[in-house]
């Protein structure tokens, strides 16, 4: 199998199984516990932290442990919401659902939220959000890539216009993290989403940055855990496997971002010397390195994978698989619902190969003949 469905998730690393190993055997402590056994535990939590940190370039105090960016998100969301009580949030059409769902829990508790277009390359306007404040706006979510097609936000110009309007302001980088550097003093962000199986560690473990003096109301509350932002008993292993990942994800982020664009960008040149009609959804520049969104229109993307068993990739977000419906993400950037439905989204990750990337572009290729 030829997998090119990286943002969907991403295997875990060797290195990142043999650092969790021992906290899945011998190394059991809680590390709330004062004997070795835990306070071994406790040492092994703290060293993941100040990995974490270290890759987003902000203290480990900031980072609060979570199981994966969902829970993050709803954090941020709900806890703030919370925290002031009423008010607005601006967020764009092409968010996650793990933010738009909150979203609209949120309105029915008595939030507003203002839902920000893009433009054809889904990308909003740092101008459309200055706009969008008004006195009552409690927070800006707005996501730092797109999962279905790369699309890099404006973050630092949005986080800018944040700061001077004394709004705080939330980016989910799941997708740009161990990708591109992501530093959050650059970024000029409040809070910060990450999740473990998009930089090769399991499912179901995440972080969130929260620059010091931001307050939220914690989701879960129990003895005191995160220092009382996030309550129950730490996840070791997995804790230990997402600082390992986010380690190897500082030392390959800088040499791997160009190898993984050079691969993105054959795969796409092959792609349309063999279809000429091939349509790039997203933009061309302001992108992921690892991320090729296209459209082959007048197909259906379902047929044109569902004909391929030996190509692992997506028809969008991974969420929205094995559906004929339109993206919502594409739908947001005009595209037709004809070139929409031939929509296939192809990521690479740090195992992909020239040979995967051309035989790929071949076997996508002759089953579009096919079906042609």
């Amino acid at each position: 199998m030829i997998y090119l469905d990286y943002n969907a998730t991403t295997p875990i690393a060797p290195e990142v199984v043999r650092a969790m190993q021992p906290f899945l055997m011998a190394e059991f402590g809680n590390p709330s516990s004062d004997y070795l056994l835990g306070i071994r535990a406790k040492e092994a939590v703290a060293a993941a932290r100040s990995q974490v940190a270290a890759l987003l370039s902000c203290r480990p105090a900031d980072i609060v442990f979570t199981s994966g960016a969902t829970e993050a998100n709803n954090t941020v969301l709900k806890g703030v919401a919370r925290h002031f009580g009423k008010g607005r949030i601006i967020t764009t059409a092409m968010e996650h659902p793990a933010v738009l769902a909150p979203c609209r829990y949120l309105e029915t508790q008595g939030f507003e939220t203002t839902i920000l277009p893009v433009d054809s390359r889904g990308l909003v306007d740092p101008e459309e959000v200055r706009r969008a404040l008004t006195p009552d706006t409690i927070l800006i979510s707005v996501m730092h890539s797109n999962n279905e097609t790369g699309a890099l936000q404006p973050i630092s110009e949005i986080g800018n216009l944040a700061r001077a309007a004394g709004v705080w302001f939330h980016t989910d980088a799941a997708q740009s993290v161990g990708k591109i550097p992501v530093a959050v003093g650059k970024l000029q962000v409040d809070f910060l989403t990450l999740a473990g199986h998009k930089i090769y560690a399991p499912k179901g473990v995440g972080a969130l940055y929260v620059r010091p003096g931001c307050r939220f109301n914690p989701l879960l509350h129990g003895a005191g855990q995160e220092s009382g932002r996030r309550a129950g008993t730490e996840n070791v292993p997995y804790l230990v496997a997402l600082g390992e990942a986010c380690r190897l994800a500082r030392e390959r982020v800088v040499e791997d971002a160009p190898r993984l664009k050079s691969l993105r960008d054959l795969l796409h040149a092959r792609l349309l010397a063999g279809f000429p009609g091939l349509v790039l959804n997203g933009p061309e520049e302001e992108r992921l390195p690892n991320t090729l969104n296209v459209s082959f229109p007048g197909l259906y993307g379902s047929a044109i994978l569902g004909g391929i068993p030996e190509l692992a990739a997506s028809l969008g977000a991974a969420c929205h698989s094995g559906e004929e419906t339109i993206s919502p993400v594409l739908a947001a950037m005009g595209v037709t619902p004809e070139v929409a439905r031939g929509a296939v989204r192809l990521s690479l990750g740090w195992p992909t190969t020239q040979a995967e990337v051309e035989q790929a572009a071949d076997l996508l290729l002759s089953r579009v003949r096919v079906l042609k």
